[in-house]
């Protein structure tokens, strides 16, 4: 029995290995995401790390720079257990790869 993501995926006609590649593009580190973490190591350094800023402060979030690989997307086509963010990479690497065919993006509950 397939998985609902391998289903998914055969009913797009979107290939894993296209997953693979949008991930890599989406979560690759770019210099700006270096600097916001390094930011964030040397502000902590200072204060000791004994002051948790407000989130209502909008910085933007970087990139995780871990993208989707072979195993993962093996393990989730094969409906192994899959961690949450996990499934967040694969979801938007999925939705990249529907926005360029025109379609809609789907939501997690559609694909694990």
């Amino acid at each position: 029995m397939a998985s609902k993501l391998e289903q998914f995926l055969k009913e797009k006609g979107i290939d894993p290995r296209r997953v693979l590649v949008a991930s890599r593009a989406i979560e690759a580190l770019r210099p700006e995401d270096r600097l916001l973490k390094h930011a964030q190591r040397r502000a902590k350094g200072v204060e000791g790390g004994a002051k948790k800023e407000a989130p209502s402060e909008a910085k933007p979030r970087p990139r995780s720079g871990r993208p989707v690989n072979e195993r993962l997307l093996r393990d989730a086509t094969a409906g192994k257990p899959v961690t949450g963010p996990e499934k967040t990479r694969l979801l938007r690497a999925i939705n990249r790869l529907l926005e360029q065919k025109q379609q809609p993006p789907v939501d997690l509950r559609a694909l694990f």
